[in-house]
């Protein structure tokens, strides 16, 4: 079991990441905030020693990336209605960010990560490799893919 400081130093320096990752995957503001309580319990409760800072910031996108997937396969997530579909209120969020978001969130689960990975963590191809356990060309293919997709959807040669 991690000290308090471990925790609070992790909790600084990982939460954003964290915090939007649950958003690309759930997108939904309390699943989010429940993965996010578990992904940091789950860092308390580790015995994990990490080689480097590195090290240590991979392993929390993949228990994110996996506990958002467990949720998302549970059967309570498959069998209800999210409240945020019932009252349908419109996301508070900035014009261009809110299309941007909307675009990504759009993509497949498969270009969702590499996208949110390359893009927002500024990982390079093989980076992503070692971290979704892919091969790099795989992960080059997806970028690709990805890229094409938000054109489609986005309009413009922004990505460029």
């Amino acid at each position: 079991m991690r000290s308090e400081q471990e925790a609070n130093r992790a909790v600084e320096q990982y939460a954003d990441t964290v915090h939007r990752l649950c958003m690309i995957h759930l997108k939904n503001y309390h699943d989010a905030e429940d993965i996010f309580q578990t992904v940091f319990l789950k860092y308390v409760l580790s015995s994990v020693v990490f080689e480097s800072e590195e090290h240590e910031k991979a392993w929390f996108i993949r228990v994110t990336i996996n506990a958002c997937k467990d949720l998302s396969r549970s059967f309570f997530r498959n069998k209800t209605v999210p409240l945020d579909e019932l009252l349908s209120e419109p996301a508070k969020l900035e014009p261009d960010y809110s299309m941007v978001l909307e675009a990504v969130l759009s993509l497949p689960e498969k270009y969702r990560d590499v996208v949110y990975l390359h893009y927002y963590e500024e990982y390079s191809a093989v980076e992503i490799s070692r971290i979704l356990k892919k091969n790099v060309n795989t992960i080059y293919t997806l970028l690709n893919r990805s890229k094409r997709l938000l054109k489609e959807k986005l309009g413009g040669d922004w990505l460029e």
